[in-house]
């Protein structure tokens, strides 16, 4: 599973706030370590990586996740379902797995 976090640089060259409320989020919990990649999508280019992956997947929010699992990509612009759905159900299945094997 790849995991992108894609945060937005506003017009004015300022972080978007929201996006660094959710960077902060990932990181006191420890789960920045889960993101494979990170891109900025910069309002003012909207050629930079963000932006172009933005608008492959249509979507006009940020900041978003993309999770690519085999040939199953899905798109995540809340992070607190991002969190549920994706994080913490494969913390689950990893502890699963972990008691499978015993």
């Amino acid at each position: 599973m790849k995991i992108t976090f894609v945060k937005k640089i506003l017009k004015n060259g300022e972080p978007c706030r929201k996006c660094a409320d959710v960077e902060r989020r990932l990181r006191s919990s420890g789960n920045i370590g889960r993101i494979d990649v990170t891109l900025v999508a910069d309002e003012r280019d909207e050629l930079s990586p963000g932006m172009v992956l933005a608008a492959q997947h249509g979507v006009k929010l940020a900041p978003f996740f993309v999770v690519e699992d085999g040939d199953d990509v899905r798109i995540y612009t809340v992070y607190f379902k991002f969190v549920k759905e994706e994080l913490e159900a494969d913390a689950k299945r990893s502890i699963g797995d972990a008691e499978d094997t015993l």
